[in-house]
């Protein structure tokens, strides 16, 4: 049985739940891999030195900030980042060559950025041979040494966009080591859910207090929340609205607690995203790559933000918005009664192109998975072959 590594860690949850979502895929197609999520944050600081100096784990910090709206200043910091994981190249290469030496994968799977080119190098300087691909799990990339490194040679790298494509030829990457998808990962159950009937419809919608003859909006910013979903909230003030709220309890009794003109409801941490989606009319968030995807496959139009908040890997995202026409990208919350008010007008364009949408990314990856493995398989052979010879003629 062959061994697959996914490779992620917990900055925001893509890239975790693109693991989860793989991971799933690959188990319910009975493919013979073992498959194994690996932390990157774990490997690289097993003895958890970063939390005993500080009191958290790196990614807390990232996510206490998404929960509060803290994303300012994002871009400079991503430079220092970068920077620090230049200087500490060697170290962090010595510490992932121990890695692929002790666990002995037969391919790793990249579901992070930043890092691959020492999760390339130390892979290939450790386990020669052993293929790599990075999987980009935003919808294009920001170079330089964000997703794609043209120093890394044996990077094969996956596409989620015409525009990743794009870069990554231009980056010098050859035709051979690319791949292009139809979007992002999403969980096998964006692809599994039933239509949504009428009568479900209207009885999911009563049971959250709210009518089915009106529009309900979907207010969602990861699964951290934000608190920009209060100014929300109440701006919106005569629009339903399903708040979801993810893991931040604060937000949600704040929200639950909230005084409107229409009705709303709040639902914190859940694994039926997909049914709530699907009871709303349209979709309001962050222009995370995961949420605007997961909005469109439930056939919601969107309305999201670029300001000086906007992560910078996150800015071409609303540019993805506009040039599909999926809905309508602002500036501020304070013209989101006036964009709500322009997307119900225009509704069905919008509606029709979103629904043109076909993303199988999560099923095209296994795929591509799959040929690796066998491409490598094919090259070992006759190494494998030889080795034997040798010893039986020794």
């Amino acid at each position: 049985m062959q061994t697959v590594d996914l490779v992620y860690f917990n900055y925001g949850g893509g890239h975790r739940a693109a693991a989860v979502a793989l991971e799933q895929v690959i188990a319910r197609q009975r493919r013979p891999w073992h498959v194994r999520r690996v932390d990157l944050v774990e490997v690289l600081d097993p003895n958890e030195q970063f939390r005993k100096l500080t009191g958290l784990a790196p990614e807390d910090l990232y996510n206490k900030r998404l929960a509060h709206g803290w994303t300012w200043g994002m871009k400079p910091e991503l430079k220092l980042l970068q920077g620090l994981i230049r200087a500490s190249h060697e170290l962090i290469c010595q510490r992932l060559s121990q890695h692929w030496l002790r666990s002995e994968p037969d391919l790793v799977v990249s579901l992070v950025p930043n890092f691959n080119r020492a999760l390339c190098l130390s892979l290939q300087a450790s386990l020669p041979g052993v293929p790599f691909v990075t999987v980009m799990t935003d919808i294009a990339d920001l170079p330089p040494h964000f997703w794609i490194e043209p120093d890394a040679p044996q990077q094969r790298i996956v596409c989620g966009s015409e525009r990743a494509l794009a870069q990554a030829r231009e980056a010098g990457v050859p035709d051979a080591r690319l791949d292009l998808t139809t979007g992002m990962i999403l969980r096998p159950e964006f692809h599994e859910a039933r239509p949504m009937t009428r009568d479900r419809r209207e009885a999911g919608l009563r049971a959250l207090g709210l009518d089915p003859e009106r529009p309900v909006g979907i207010v969602m910013f990861g699964g951290e929340g934000s608190s920009q979903m209060l100014r929300i909230a109440r701006e919106l003030d005569g629009h339903q609205l399903i708040l979801m709220c993810g893991r931040n309890e604060a937000l949600a009794h704040r929200l639950s607690q909230l005084r409107r003109g229409a009705p709303h409801a709040v639902v914190g941490y859940t694994s039926e995203v997909v049914a709530l989606l699907q009871l709303g009319s349209w979709f309001c968030g962050k222009p995370g790559p995961g949420s605007l995807s997961e909005a469109v496959q439930a056939g919601l139009p969107v309305i999201t933000f670029r300001n000086s908040r906007t992560m910078p890997q996150e800015r071409y995202n609303t540019d993805w918005v506009r040039e599909q026409g999926y809905g309508l990208v602002i500036g501020s919350i304070g013209q989101i009664g006036a964009a709500v008010d322009e997307l119900l007008q225009r509704l069905p364009e919008f509606r029709r192109r979103v629904l043109g949408c076909d993303n199988r990314a999560v099923f095209e990856v296994v795929d591509i998975l799959a040929d690796q493995l066998l491409r490598s398989a094919a090259v070992a052979a006759p190494t494998r072959i030889g080795r034997e010879r040798a010893l039986r003629l020794s």
